[in-house]
């Protein structure tokens, strides 16, 4: 027995109360034991690498490049998106890759290359393999993103799963940023990721990693070009990156590096090559399009563990009502649970739930759920009863089903990577549906199990079905919460046919934007999680999910008058704007900080409401291009060096740059502005970039400036759209676009362009047709100065 997990096991039946923690322990004894009996030992191991080349098989998009003890195919999609795979790995089956793998590109020719090696030529990148098998990617015009030397794999002797390394450089002037929910980005410093969705058990903040939602997915921007990189396994792994240094040894530059190791799965990636908007645009057309939030879901969100009551809710709404505080959705966490089990009610304390939502509903408030990945061991539950009846719940390499700890005492899980199994869990909404509830959010689906000592999840050992291929918890670990997100989208979709589902889910993988978003988990009060918070989102939207957002005010604690507020407005322009706290932490009310906090929280809660056609039109944008609401600024200049390296301010679509403050006793702040005119929104002063500028940040507001020729659709005086078009430069044009949806439906509305010019003394708004230019249908309203 080691004495470490005898010391853990102590202190967990004292910290967690006697019951809970004794099935903590038990449950980390079961998972070693299982682990150890279900898992094949780890002996002796062979190493191996590609070695020289063979022969080639030419093939539509590219070909079998054939070494002396592998195998390499490549293939170029016609999207531009160039897959390899070694050791006969194709795309598919693939969690991440949405409707197959797309057609390969007819006009993709392989040849020989110098020195005994061959290339695979298409039109918007080019791939190099050398006569060993390194693999160089490459721009159009021949100038290298990225290089990957020969992989390595280390075989057991007797048979079994290899693990395997890639090693990769890449230009010294590189970037690297994604790889999922990393708090400590969103540019990621010189270190090591960890690809293994992970609850940290307690609030995080910026030095903790890994969270919940990882992806071994990079987007490298550099001088030369910007690069998204996906190794398609989704096995435990670790992802080391270092940044080059220019002229770094007398002179010479010092590539920057990725080593990238996994304990498993297929050695297999795709790239793509182009702008940022061009990358996204082509891995959301590998990986899904974004789901539509509904409108609501754009607006402000309110939750709390802990709301104890029917009466409490109502208590909460009506403070918003009474101070003219814009709500449009209230979350309920598992304390409206019967006894903390999934899709039950307690009776006691919600009595009458559905006339709850439907009161809610008539003043324009929805209801939301929570959603536990883990089922309650209790005989006479519908869920549980009828789960064992269908045999959904995962079980170990004998046989028997895994149990584990969660919140209602002993719990099962479903094994979501089986179809089946997800039918039957997106039918289990309609008792949501019937309850009243609009929206879902998933918890604790990583997935996770409360223990005493190990990792706070299913057994490594655990048997998952993995579409009928049959694999481990190993395999299937890091594509739990992604299954359960698909199975809840899914189910919807059949429930409620004429409604978009919301589903925030806290874990997920490659693909998730399918079907809905993430928020940031449990985050940490403090200046440093609010700093987290921007971190999260700005990274989730580069790996390909745009809607997120964290707990405005941080999971844990009582934030101070002026973090709660700085919280708050940098809330109000991310795409998910939730106030969210545990039972034992502060407040989150705005009236709960103050009569000044209390008339600052009005004015973002307000404009936020005005934003909502812009928001709503950046969700449209989402969906069809892959752009993400929140972009960093250099998003349009990757090239810009010192837009490459700002952390703290972002674009929000093409209009806005928004500039929060993340610290506390500032007025005042630096802001770094991409080329052209800027306008300050607060007071019309105009600035010009590129370039740094200093601009004031009372405790009134935060930076928001507005790019000059903007068209942005706003809400009017009157509740309908209005355009409101900050004025171009002298001798410029401007434009916007906006996508006219005023429903939750699926109907996708055309998106209409419109542009702005100046006119003699006045600035002039259009709208582009097929038939040529013509009057907005919408009332327009100019700002800025624009001289010069």
């Amino acid at each position: 027995m080691d004495g470490r997990d005898l010391v853990r096991s102590v202190k967990a039946v004292g910290s967690a109360g006697v019951s809970q923690g004794l099935r903590t322990v038990r449950a980390a004894w079961r998972t070693k034991r299982a682990d150890a009996s279900g898992l094949p030992a780890r002996g002796a191991e062979r190493a191996r690498v590609p070695g020289p080349v063979r022969d080639v098989e030419p093939a539509p998009g590219g070909g079998i490049v054939r070494f002396s003890r592998s195998e390499l195919r490549i293939v170029v999609a016609v999207n531009g998106a160039v897959f390899w795979g070694w050791d006969g790995a194709g795309p598919e089956p693939s969690y991440a890759l949405a409707g197959g793998c797309p057609e390969a590109d007819p006009r993709a020719v392989l040849e020989p290359d110098k020195d005994g090696g061959w290339r695979v030529v298409a039109e918007r990148v080019t791939v190099v393999v050398s006569r060993h098998g390194a693999l160089e990617v490459r721009t159009p015009g021949g100038v290298t993103l990225r290089r990957e030397l020969p992989p390595r794999w280390w075989e057991p002797v007797g048979g079994g799963v290899a693990r395997w390394m890639q090693r990769s450089e890449v230009a010294a002037d590189a970037r690297f940023f994604g790889l999922g929910g990393r708090a400590s980005g969103p540019r990621l410093r010189n270190g090591t990721y960890r690809l293994w969705n992970s609850d940290p058990g307690r609030a995080f903040g910026p030095d903790d990693d890994p969270l919940y939602l990882t992806m071994p997915v990079q987007l490298v921007v550099a001088d030369a070009g910007t690069h998204l990189l996906f190794h398609d396994t989704s096995w435990d792994g670790g992802v080391t990156l270092r940044e080059g240094e220019e002229g770094a040894g007398s002179g010479h530059d010092r590539a920057g590096t990725c080593e990238l190791r996994m304990d498993g799965g297929p050695m297999r990636c795709w790239a793509v090559v182009g702008t940022p908007a061009r990358v996204l645009h082509a891995w959301t057309s590998l990986t899904g399009a974004p789901a539509l939030p509904p409108v609501w879901a754009l607006g402000h969100q309110h939750g709390r563990r802990g709301f104890g009551t029917e009466q409490e809710v109502r208590r909460i709404v009506t403070g918003y009502q009474e101070r003219g505080l814009p709500l449009d959705a209230v979350h309920l966490d598992i304390d409206h649970y019967d006894a903390h089990r999934v899709f039950t009610v307690d009776k006691e304390r919600f009595p009458k739930l559905p006339q709850l939502a439907a009161d809610l509903r008539g003043d324009g408030i929805r209801l939301v759920s929570v959603v536990d990945a883990a089922v309650g061991v209790a005989p006479g539950d519908d869920v549980y009863d009828s789960g064992t009846a269908e045999d959904v719940f995962v079980r170990d390499a004998s046989g028997r089903v895994v149990r584990g700890v969660g919140w209602p005492g002993e719990v099962v899980f479903p094994d979501f990577t089986h179809a089946r199994v997800r039918r039957w869990w997106g039918e289990l909404y309609e008792e949501r549906l019937t309850q009243g509830f609009s929206g879902f959010w998933h918890a604790r689906n990583e997935p996770t199990s409360f223990t005493a000592f190990g990792e706070p999840t299913l057994p490594r050992s655990a048997r998952h079905g993995l579409e009928g291929r049959g694999g481990d918890h190993r395999e299937a670990h890091n594509v739990h919460a992604l299954c359960m997100a698909m199975a809840a989208y899914e189910g919807l979709r059949e429930l409620a046919p004429k409604e978009r589902p919301f589903v925030l889910s806290r874990s997920g993988w490659a693909g998730l934007q399918r079907y809905g978003g993430t928020w940031s988990g449990e985050v940490a009060t403090g200046w440093p999680g609010l700093r987290a918070s921007l971190s999260l989102v700005m990274g989730l939207g580069l790996c390909g999910v745009p809607y997120s957002g964290p707990d405005v005010g941080g999971f844990d604690g009582s934030p101070s008058p002026e973090l709660y507020l700085r919280w708050l407005q940098l809330g109000a322009y991310l795409p998910l704007f939730r106030t969210y706290a545990r039972a034992r932490a502060g407040r989150r009310e705005p009236w709960e900080f103050g009569d000044e906090v209390l008339a600052h929280a009005r004015v973002a809660l307000v404009e936020r409401r005005r934003l909502s056609p812009y928001l709503l039109t950046l969700a449209h944008l989402a969906r069809r291009t892959g752009a993400p609401y929140v972009r960093p600024v250099w998003w349009s200049a990757p090239e810009d060096r010192a837009l490459r390296d700002c952390e703290d301010t972002f674009l929000l679509g093409d209009c806005l740059l928004v500039a929060p403050v993340l610290g506390p006793g500032a007025d005042r702040r630096a802001v770094q502005l991409p080329r052209g005119r800027w306008y300050d929104t607060a007071t019309g002063q105009a600035y010009e970039g590129p370039g740094q500028v200093l601009v004031d940040a009372p405790l009134s507001r935060i930076p928001v400036l507005a790019r000059a020729g903007a068209v942005l659709p706003v809400g009017g005086d009157d509740g309908g759209l209005e355009l409101e078009v900050w004025a171009p430069a002298r001798g410029r044009t401007g434009a916007g676009l906006v996508a006219p949806d005023a429903g939750d439906g699926w109907d996708e509305p055309e998106i209409e362009r419109y542009v702005s010019r100046w006119e003699g003394d006045r600035v002039v708004v259009e709208r582009e047709g097929v038939d040529g230019l013509s009057e907005p249908p919408y009332p327009v309203r100019v700002r800025g100065r624009g001289e010069g």
